[in-house]
């Protein structure tokens, strides 16, 4: 089977396209969304992820959200693949759209993450070798403080935790967006350079570059 996963260079998605490969899966494709809903501290760093996408050998392509979901159902229909993958862990209502869009597509969704328990996934991708930064947080979860904090080990996990202890640890519920910056996917490892520090209505991010560590 040949699939494409959803990117927006974050842990979640990338933890689900590893798992995917794992199973047997081949993924060329990344695509990552240009949203209508509200500033993306994702999109924003596109030349990053381009950095990202390059350093696992894979095609990064770009869908603007303007064109509507039916769009993009037959964009990704014209990928000739067999299933679309996406990082969901908990949110529902995310989950039966990715379902719809793979369905109007004629491919088969896969969520490798879906169900599952937070505080253990954190740790697992820890141990499968995935390193992470915060790259934005919602103002009303978290303060301005926390951004570029990286998670590199279990030590750094259990920190962060007992500074924050009412946040997910990873960020379901839109606490705090990530960039990966070591996995099992590319060699080496990236570090953050942080280029301006913005502010958005819901977000305290930054734009930043990704170089080799």
């Amino acid at each position: 089977m040949r699939g494409v996963a959803f990117f927006s260079g974050g842990k979640d998605g990338l933890y689900a396209l590893y798992l995917a490969e794992k199973s047997g899966i081949k993924v060329p494709y990344l695509l990552a969304l240009k949203t209508t809903i509200e500033l993306s501290p994702h999109w924003e760093n596109l030349d990053a992820l381009k950095t990202l996408a390059g350093a696992m050998g894979r095609e990064l392509l770009t869908f603007d959200m303007a064109r509507g979901s039916d769009s993009l159902a037959n964009f990704v229909a014209s990928l000739g693949v067999d299933c679309i993958i996406a990082g969901d862990v908990l949110i529902k209502d995310h989950k039966k759209w990715v379902e719809w869009l793979a369905e109007k597509a004629g491919v088969e969704p896969l969520e490798p993450l879906w169900g599952r328990d937070t505080p253990g996934l954190a740790r697992e991708m820890l141990r499968e070798g995935f390193e992470w930064a915060i790259i934005a947080v919602d103002k009303k979860k978290l303060p301005k403080e926390a951004l570029t904090y990286a998670f590199r080990s279990l030590k750094d996990l259990e920190n962060f935790l007992e500074v924050y202890p009412g946040v997910d640890p990873v960020g379901e519920f839109g606490e705090f967006h990530t960039v990966v910056l070591a996995s099992p996917l590319f060699e080496g490892r990236f570090e953050l350079e942080v280029k301006s520090a913005e502010e958005s209505e819901r977000y305290h991010w930054v734009r930043f570059g990704l170089v080799r560590a």
